[in-house]
This record gives C-alpha cells, structure tokens and sequence, in this order.
C-alpha cells in the first residue's frame, strides 16, 4: 500500500547520510567533501578526514540503525507487542556483560568489538533454548527469558563496575554501556557486515509469514505457514542483526522500538515493504543522530545512546499513547 513511498524514504536516507559527513571537528566545506569523495586517491587532509574518519562513521551508524530497525520490526510483529525491541534477545545484555568482564580483567580494547558479538550471540541461543516448546518458540517463554537474562547480566555489569579500581575501565565499561561509534573505522565494519547480510537475508525469507504470524500462529498455520520455522528464522534474523549492531556501537536504544511504529504509520504493515521503511529509516535515524552527537557538545562527544534516549522516550510515549488514544 505504501510502496510508492520508498523512494521518498530513500531519499530522505540518502540526505541524512550526506548531512552527517559535514558534521565534526573539522568545518569542511559540500565542495571539499565532494571532491574527496570523487577522487578518493587525491590525498591531503580533506580526503583523510572524509574517508578515514567521517565516511566510516556514516557507514556505520546507518548499518546499525538499519539492523535495529529491521530487529525491532520483525520481534513485534512475531510477538505482536509493540513494545518489543530486538535487545529482548539478551544480546545486549550478554554482550555488555561479556565486555564489562573483559575491561575489568584487562583485555586489549580491538578484542573487545569481537568479543561482544560472541557473547552477545551466544546469550541468544541460550534464550532460545529456554524459549523452546517442542520444535518451535512460545512468545510468553521468549519475552520472560529474555528479561531474566538480561536482568541476570545487568547485575554482573553492575559488579563489574563496583569491582573496578581503575576509573579508566569504568569508563570503558559506561561507554559501551551508553552506545558510541567513536574510535571504529572501516575494520570493524567489515568484520560485521557478513553478519548483517545473513540476518538480512533471514529476514527477507521469514517476510513472507510475518503478516500471516501478526494475526496469531493459529491462522498462520491454516494458511499454510510453518509457524515454527518462520519463528526461528525470526530470532536468528534478530540475534545477528542485534549482535552486530552492538559490536559496532554498543547499546543504542530506542531505534529498534521507535522506528518500526514510525514506519507502519507511513507505509502500512505489509511486511516486505515495511522492512525496506524500516532499513531506510533506520539507517537515516541514527546517522542524524551521530553527527548530533559528535556536534552538540563538540569537540567532546555526547553518547549516541544517551542522545536517542532523551529523544526516543518522549516520541516513543506519544506514538504510543496517540495510537492507543480512541477515535
């Protein structure tokens, strides 16, 4: 129904990209900026600064919003709960865990991205595992898990953190904890992205069932649906994309529960389609958001997570309470 609004999208996407590559420490100017992107063996500070520094940045924050973002779609719409996000899995929860051990124990910071994804991943499963009904997943075990996990690891954060001597690893551990893209470059990216593209192709093969499991699993399955493996492709979709995200930039909320609501209201809930909306609005969400962060306070930093925080909540409330509000 709202296809014909994806172009509109894309190009709101690709004006959020090239917005954010004027923002840093660095005033350069829309000329500067295109002649190194054109000519990206011209050499000299500009091209440095674009390609080394701001470009990556952009690339990142846009793969972490569009990964979110899809999550974020894809739990809802299996769980149908509007208020679900794709950490629901645990895997921020044992990705920040992991990552406060590692600091406190004095593990080499270019581990630590790694790190996170394994943990992270590995909490999924083993939410999963205690999700299992027979062969496929109960929404109500999923949900409980999930939230007894994460509270599980919160404490070992918690303890991590009390335990440090050193300020420097408590601020290591706070900083993942309030979500960042400062210090990542085009290698972390690249160690990510074959696990983005594998949660996207997992998603773009459990589209087809999603607008049949929003109506319950019952009617899923007298239409055809294999419930159960449209339920695990779901949550490996969701676990990929989420653990990825978090090696890039650790915990950045509210993109994964906001934007999905934002995205039905403009293009309808048609699943293939309302996962493209969703990429594309992700992916604009947090590149502003990152050159807001690198701005605002500049030449320090605010955290991406903390920012989306003070902005999501509120938007997330009135999004939320006008749709509940009766006609």
């Amino acid at each position: 129904m709202g296809a014909w609004r994806l172009p509109a999208i894309l190009a709101l996407s690709l004006c959020a990209c090239a917005a954010s590559l004027l923002a840093g420490g660095s005033a350069l100017a829309p000329n500067d900026i295109f002649a190194a992107l054109t000519h990206p063996r011209s050499g000299g500070d500009v091209a440095t600064i674009v390609w080394q520094l701001r470009l990556p940045r952009v690339a990142i924050s846009a793969t972490v919003g569009a990964s979110l973002s899809i999550g974020g779609a894809l739990l809802q719409g299996m769980l149908r709960n509007p208020l679900v996000d794709p950490y629901l899995t645990g895997v921020s929860a044992g990705a920040a865990a992991a990552i406060a051990l590692a600091v406190l124990v004095g593990v080499a910071a270019p581990i630590l991205p790694a790190l996170g994804f394994g943990a992270g991943l590995g909490t999924a499963v083993l939410v999963a595992a205690l999700a299992r009904r027979g062969s496929g997943i109960d929404p109500n075990r999923l949900i409980l898990a999930g939230i007894s996990i994460s509270a599980l690891f919160s404490a070992i954060v918690a303890f991590a953190i009390a335990r440090s001597n050193s300020l420097d690893a408590a601020q290591s551990i706070l900083a993942w904890l309030a979500g960042s893209m400062a210090g990542r470059g085009w290698g972390d990216l690249l160690f990510a992205l074959p696990y983005v593209f594998a949660g996207v192709l997992l998603a773009a093969l459990a589209a087809p069932a999603l607008d049949a499991l929003r109506v319950g699993d019952l009617r899923a399955r007298t239409v055809g649906v294999d419930v159960d493996r449209a339920q695990w492709l779901i949550l490996a979709s969701t676990s990929l994309l989420a653990a990825a995200s978090v090696a890039l930039a650790g915990m950045v909320g509210f993109v994964g529960l906001i934007v999905p609501h934002v995205a039905r209201r403009i293009v309808g809930s048609a699943a293939p389609v309302l996962l493209v909306a969703c990429a594309l609005l992700g992916a604009a969400l947090c590149t502003i958001a990152d050159a807001t962060a690198r701005s605002i306070v500049a030449p320090s930093e605010l955290p991406i997570g903390v920012l989306l925080a003070f902005v999501g909540v509120p938007a997330f409330l009135y999004l939320y309470l006008r749709e509940e509000r009766p006609a």
